[in-house]
């Protein structure tokens, strides 16, 4: 008798939930296909696991013992296949660190440096994303490790604080507002607004002020997936955008950059899955942690920025 570890997650599913409808929309596959691979296990087993009426499902006293073994047995080989992965992991020395336009901007080159200093033979994989993923590849996993500007939403994440900096809004150089040393939200709720190409609420409700609406959201005319895109649509008439600070260092002509005064600032972090614990991930942010509060006086130049300072810093990947 061979049992497959699908039949043994399709039973597990059935017995926590005791209802077949609900198990099936829990692991995405047909009811009656459900019912066919339980029935397939039963016969395999020679054991009559659960007892179904027209209105419940219950396990029988084989069906509970079976319960308890088959989740045991799920969980060694899911640990032992995370063991595997975190080996190879390792053995490659290789962390993939995902990040937004920007990154962490002045504090970034010194965290590589201290890093490579703290493991020489690991190699660092930096990967860019764009606005339609602001997690940076955390929330498929494809990264280790991410700079990431908060609010975003993704479930699971442990967030280590750098810096943060205020909003600014990119006007047309001819608006009326571009002269100003200084907007509040208020001033640009009636605008046109610029929004990103994002499925994250939390994420947009941030950038497109929506905690200054009054419980009303005012859609974006257009969306964008980089800063670039939105600088091309504000320069070109489309409309405005709220941004972050860090913009100021990436001039464009025809778009003006104006602090917003009263609005929430945004949180620029290193951040992990919370179940990735590996050496490598741990090591980064203990890093980053150490640059940061080794290095005030870049985390005060990020964070109450001289606006009409547009040196270009160290270290900006875009």
């Amino acid at each position: 008798m061979e049992l497959q570890t699908r039949q043994l997650r399709y039973f597990v599913a059935v017995a926590e939930e005791l209802n077949f409808t609900r198990a099936s929309q829990r692991l995405h596959i047909a009811q009656q296909a459900l019912s066919a691979q339980i029935k397939q296990l039963e016969q395999d087993l020679d054991v009559i696991l659960l007892t179904r009426t027209t209105r419940s499902v219950t396990l029988t006293a084989a069906g509970a013992a079976f319960l308890e073994d088959a989740s045991a047995v799920l969980a060694a080989m899911d640990a032992a296949a995370e063991r595997a992965r975190s080996l190879q992991r390792s053995e490659r020395a290789r962390l993939v660190l995902g990040f937004l336009e920007g990154a962490a901007l002045i504090l970034t080159e010194p965290i590589l440096s201290a890093f490579r200093t703290r493991h020489p033979g690991v190699t660092v994989e930096l990967r860019q994303f764009n606005y339609d993923d602001p997690s940076a590849g955390l929330a498929d996993r494809s990264v280790d490790v991410a700079f990431v500007r908060r609010p975003i939403s993704t479930d699971g994440i442990d967030f280590v604080p750098l810096f943060n900096e205020p909003l600014m809004v990119g006007l047309r150089t001819d608006h009326p507002l571009a002269d100003r040393p200084a907007v509040r939200a208020s001033e640009l709720l009636s605008e046109p607004m610029l929004g990103a190409a994002c499925t994250d609420p939390v994420w947009n409700a941030f950038w497109e002020l929506d905690a200054h609406r009054n419980g009303t959201p005012t859609p974006p005319v257009s969306r964008s997936t980089t800063l670039l895109e939105e600088y091309q649509k504000v320069a070109a008439g489309v409309g405005i955008v709220v941004t972050a600070a860090a913009a100021r260092w990436v001039p464009f002509p025809g778009v003006a950059l104006v602090p917003i005064s009263d609005a929430a600032r945004n949180e620029v972090a290193v951040a992990r899955h919370r179940d990735n614990d590996s050496a490598l991930v741990c090591s980064f942010i203990d890093t980053a942690r150490r640059v940061r509060d080794a290095r005030p006086d870049l985390v005060a130049k990020l964070s109450e920025p001289d606006f009409d300072d547009r040196t270009m810093p160290t270290f900006i990947p875009y």
